[in-house]
Parts: C-alpha cells; structure tokens; sequence
C-alpha cells in the first residue's frame, strides 16, 4: 500500500464483470483498492479529483477510475457511510 490508509472501506465487493476483467488483464483487484484507500483517484478529471478530497472531510461517497493493462475501466466506489466499497465496471453502475 501507497502511505496510510485515508478513510475506511468497510466491506470489500466486486461484481462478476470486473473481476471477469481483472482476470482478463491478468490484475489484481487489491492493487486499485490500495491506490483508491491511499487517495490515488486515477483515471479522474479534476473536478472528481477534488470531490474525491472534499469526501475526506465531509463524509461523502469516493469514486476512483483505474484503466487495466486491457483498456478496460473499472470503478472503485465506497459509500458515504464506508460500511462498504464496491469494484465494478462503468456500465453495472
């Protein structure tokens, strides 16, 4: 892991369609889970970037984007309440 944990992910899912495409890419999921908790938002633009900071302070829900080594782009999202944080691809949202 990149540095401290920055918030809590709580419980950790992914849908059949990113782990079928981490498979594919032959990646692991935990590497874009450590990036996402370390404040690594990826493949964001700015304005994301610094909802993603803000979300820090207020308590909001986190969003990261990370392109696999395919092109495929997955998600990473934890809750506002970080009871939970979800991997999954752009279209199952």
């Amino acid at each position: 892991m990149k540095g401290e944990p920055k918030f809590k992910v709580g419980s950790t899912v992914a849908t059949p369609g990113a782990l079928r495409a981490l498979q594919q890419a032959g990646q692991g999921w935990i590497t874009f889970l450590d990036r996402h908790v370390s404040g690594d938002w990826g493949d964001l633009g700015q304005p994301d970037k610094r909802a993603n900071e803000a979300a820090l302070v207020d308590g909001s829900r986190i969003l990261s984007a990370y392109a696999l080594s395919t092109g495929v782009t997955i998600w990473v999202i934890t809750e506002a309440d970080r009871s939970s944080t979800c991997i999954l691809l752009p279209g199952e949202y």
